[in-house]
């Protein structure tokens, strides 16, 4: 089973924009997530164990990410 996050940083103008992202990411870098972990640039997948640390990390950035939580049984790449 895994947790799928889908999130997207929203801002009023550029700059503000600019700052959220480089603040969003600069902190997410620290998390230091597996690479498999990533699936796009603005969704990845962690373990179940790892939940409450990524939602916690979501919740300090409510106001300028919208982000979406899926719960799944299996994940598979279509090629």
């Amino acid at each position: 089973m895994f947790i799928v996050y889908i999130y997207d940083i929203k801002a009023k103008n550029k700059k503000k924009f600019n700052r959220v992202k480089r603040r969003f990411y600069y902190h997410l870098n620290k998390l230091e997530l597996n690479k498999e972990y990533w699936k796009t640039k603005s969704t990845f997948a962690v373990p179940p164990n790892l939940e409450k640390i990524i939602d916690l990390f979501f919740s300090g950035f409510k106001k300028n990410v919208i982000v979406y939580k899926i719960h799944a049984e299996s994940i598979e790449a279509l090629e």
